[in-house]
């Protein structure tokens, strides 16, 4: 199907402790080649959601259920001349794995092999979790909705994927986590991280992986970006919120925005204020 996507994201679904929430509507294709570090979980509410997953080209109907593993790569677009809409709810992989009572085995993160699924439980929740995108879920919701989600990715995971590396270091891991979020719009070296939780950086690679589904650099990007998204949201110019969010260029801003969302910043800019 050729361009002339018309897409529209919701006006306001304010992001609650990382969740972020959308209402995607478009004709043709809407998402050049792409991957997020977290979760992309959604219902297919009208039209056929076609991508393209694995390799392989999938299809989804109303009512189905998408899951998208962290850090694969995927397009988007309307499989018919009707246009599609779907709601998409973008779970980080650490809320998962902060669950630490959760599986009681210390399994790694969930992988779901299928990515169209039917699951009128999980459909639920996810339709519970997507119903108002104008208002903020509660705390105490969001730690429900996570909970309930979780046991639904559980119920369809690979069971080849499950076992966790042994002796996985969750407390520095973690600690990780956060050094590169409050450091988001700088340049980290490993030697930091290894200073930091006492692994090297191999160890850190790898295990990071495992606990959180994407690579220390690529989280380190997705922050960049993420408050680049909040500053363009407040009304800052592209370059400005390139610059302030710890990009060398707006040329280097750019080329990973769109390897991020499949879009240019200043489509999602113009996306975000048509509403």
């Amino acid at each position: 199907m050729q361009g002339g996507a018309d897409l529209g994201r919701h006006p306001a679904a304010p992001e609650a402790e990382g969740i972020e929430r959308i209402e995607a509507r478009f004709r043709g294709n809407g998402f050049s080649p792409h991957r997020h570090d977290t979760y992309a979980l959604g219902i297919t509410l009208s039209g056929v959601q076609t991508f393209r997953y694995r390799g392989v080209e999938r299809a989804s109907l109303p009512g189905n259920i998408i899951v998208l593993h962290p850090d694969e790569v995927h397009d988007g677009a309307a499989g018919t001349e009707d246009g599609l809409t779907y709601r998409m709810l973008y779970l980080p992989p650490e809320r998962l794995a902060d669950l630490a009572d959760f599986s009681g085995s210390g399994r790694a993160l969930p992988f779901v092999a299928d990515p169209v699924i039917c699951d009128d439980t999980l459909r639920l929740c996810l339709a519970e979790a997507l119903d108002d995108l104008s208002a903020e879920p509660e705390a105490l919701l969001i730690d429900d909705l996570t909970m309930r989600i979780g046991a639904g990715l559980w119920r369809h995971a690979d069971d080849r994927r499950e076992a966790t590396p042994p002796r996985i270091a969750r407390e520095k891991l973690a600690a990780c986590r956060e050094f590169l979020r409050e450091n988001a719009e700088r340049t980290v070296a490993s030697e930091e991280l290894e200073a930091l939780c006492g692994l090297d950086r191999y160890q850190i690679a790898r295990q990071f992986r495992a606990q959180y589904g994407t690579s220390p650099h690529r989280y380190l990007v997705m922050r960049c970006l993420d408050n680049a998204k909040r500053l363009i949201g407040r009304g800052e110019s592209l370059a400005a919120s390139a610059i302030e969010a710890g990009f060398a260029d707006q040329a280097h801003f750019t080329r990973q925005f769109k390897k991020a969302f499949g879009m240019t910043p200043g489509r999602w800019q113009g996306l975000t204020r048509t509403g």
